[in-house]
């Protein structure tokens, strides 16, 4: 069995297990205080979308939770701050300086703990990152600890995860909207992202002829790249670099949670040893190891082999006609097909909420609340929040496209009572606690200023009203 163990090791890569290792936990560290801090009034006993109230209709569809046999705040927050411990140990290095046991009982429980959480997070979790976060965590709990040389299989399935996610990716962006094909997607998206960052702006406004050519490269990067991470190295080693430097690129000029941030990590998987020591020639790497004990390898090809299988739908989607974009396969989050913005928005649309304490009348002063991310008051500079998931804000950009599955009420009724949980979530209540006697919502235009118009106004946003999508409603009695 040891010609076996020593078959499926890959002593060149210890740097990459250490980076993909921390940085994979850290990310499930940001995905636990993101819980503790929003996951109550978004979704617990008393939130928009209470999932006490979820299991009972859903039953055992939710898939597999720790909170089956019933929820409560409290056991949320046990679960997040098991998490927030487990994955601060994990970032430090802790376990993996222990036998290589401990470092894969580590990650496997934060990826259960969290597992229960996204099954339970109904639309505030139906995010592609999540099943990528789940994945990543389940893979990465296999690449053993310190004492023994980085598993080969593990490694391979991890390029096959970054393959799967940047191939998908551009597969349906050809599929999905002509404005990736004639290379004029970028005239659009820095505008019209979900959450755009402070550099949005900037990048929105670079000539025309050179988001042609960023277009382009993505198409290569995602297209024809990934392929090269299953060749020989340094072949591989440089994908990986190609990739890591494009979705740096991303991270510069959006706020996609956790999306990019995590891709860079795994594509580290692909960077053998041999890189940092040409670029430091003085670092001492590649110590020896103590031979793999042979249950953990045997754990290893099992684990790999049933992810293997569980990944063939997902093979199958890559080539299908009607690919399927962010989708699962089965309940553990496992083997999933990725892809994102397969279609682009040209105009960008708003949701502004905006209350009154005065009665309903022309001169009724109209107050607007202001969100941590999303576009609102246009003097307002675009934050960056990355990797961090502002859950509420990424929904309301879905909102201003027309879908909306059961939550806005319940938080338009939460503002009218001046849920302190609720406002929360918010940057700005404009009435400081009180209640306001009536709410409503409109639909803006917002677009960039132009440089001229920056320079004159201050302004970065200039918007346009376009209707009314919540007339004023209270929940006071004979209000009028």
């Amino acid at each position: 069995m040891d010609w076996v163990g020593e078959a499926l090791t890959a002593e060149g890569y210890e740097v990459g297990r250490q980076i993909v290792q921390r940085g994979v936990a850290a990310v499930y560290l940001v995905a636990f205080v993101s819980a503790l801090n929003q996951f109550p009034a978004l979704l617990g006993e008393k939130g928009l979308l209470p999932v006490p109230e979820y299991l009972e209709r859903a039953g055992r569809r939710p898939g597999p939770t720790l909170f089956r046999r019933g929820y409560t705040d409290r056991r949320l927050r046990a679960v997040g701050w098991t998490g927030v411990v487990v994955s601060a140990a994990l970032v430090l290095g802790g376990p993996q300086a222990g036998p290589p046991w401990l470092p894969l009982v580590a990650f496997l429980l934060i990826w259960w703990l969290y597992t229960s959480i996204v099954n339970v997070g109904q639309v505030f979790y139906g995010f592609g990152w999540e099943s990528l976060l789940l994945e990543a965590g389940f893979i990465v709990a296999f690449l053993g600890s310190d004492e023994v040389a980085p598993p080969f299989l593990v490694l391979l399935m991890l390029r096959w995860l970054v393959f799967r996610l940047e191939f998908g990716a551009g597969m349906i962006k050809m599929r999905g909207d002509r404005s990736w094909r004639d290379l004029t997607a970028l005239n659009y998206h820095h505008e019209t992202q979900p959450m755009p960052n402070p550099a949005s702006r900037f990048f929105h406004l670079l000539p025309k002829p050179l988001h042609r050519v960023e277009v382009a490269g993505n198409h290569m990067t995602q297209l024809l790249v990934p392929w090269l991470l299953f060749a020989p190295q340094p072949v591989a080693g440089f994908a990986a670099l190609v990739m890591i430097l494009t979705q740096g690129w991303l991270v510069l000029s959006g706020n996609f949670a956790w999306l990019n941030v995590l891709t860079i990590i795994l594509a580290f998987a692909a960077v053998p040893d041999s890189f940092y020591s040409a670029l430091v020639p003085a670092l001492s790497l590649g110590d020896a190891y103590a031979p793999t004990p042979p249950w953990f390898t045997g754990v290893v090809v099992l684990a790999m082999l049933l992810l293997a299988y569980l990944s063939w739908p997902s093979l199958l989607n890559l080539f299908a006609r009607h690919q399927l974009m962010n989708a699962g396969f089965n309940r553990w989050h496992l083997g999933n097909a990725y892809g994102a913005f397969g279609s682009v928005t040209k105009v960008r649309y708003e949701v502004v909420i905006e209350g009154t304490l005065d009665d309903m009348g022309p001169g009724a002063q109209w107050r607007e609340y202001g969100f941590k991310g999303k576009p609102g008051d246009p003097a307002r500079r675009p934050r960056q929040f990355a990797p961090y998931h502002l859950r509420l804000d990424w929904m309301m950009w879905f909102l201003a496209l027309g879908s909306e599955r059961g939550w806005f009420t319940p938080l338009l009724v939460k503002l009218l009572q001046a849920d302190p949980q609720t406002l929360g979530l918010l940057r700005d209540d404009p009435f400081d606690g009180a209640p306001p006697r009536y709410i409503r919502a409109r639909v803006f235009i917002y677009r960039f200023s132009t440089r001229q118009e920056k320079r004159d106004t201050g302004l970065w946003w200039i918007r346009e009203p376009q209707g009314v999508l919540v007339h004023p409603a209270s929940l006071r009695a004979g209000a009028r």
